[in-house]
């Protein structure tokens, strides 16, 4: 999810590369019949990026996931979301 979603940031000429984004990724896992199970996972990234870059880069957070081969393959089996946050880049 992290790279299609850089992916779609560099397509716009937001600069995702070299450390600039990057993702904490959460899982939650339940027991189902004695077997450990992933029942949700959140991406929850951070860009170091301008503020002024804000709009495009909530419009491509909106957009993104239904162009990722991982969120298309697994939605329907594990509940996939995500999240960003931006941070001013280090000068």
């Amino acid at each position: 999810m992290l790279g299609t979603f850089g992916g779609a940031l560099e397509a716009r000429k937001i600069d995702a590369s070299g450390g600039k984004l990057s993702a904490d990724v959460t899982g939650e896992v339940e027991a189902e019949d004695g077997v450990l199970v992933i029942r949700r996972i959140h991406v929850d990234m951070r860009l170091d990026a301008p503020h002024e870059v804000r709009e495009p880069v909530q419009r491509v957070h909106e957009l993104y996931a239904m162009r990722c081969p991982l969120y298309r393959t697994l939605r329907n089996a594990i509940a996939l979301t995500s999240s960003y946050s931006l941070a001013p880049a280090p000068v």
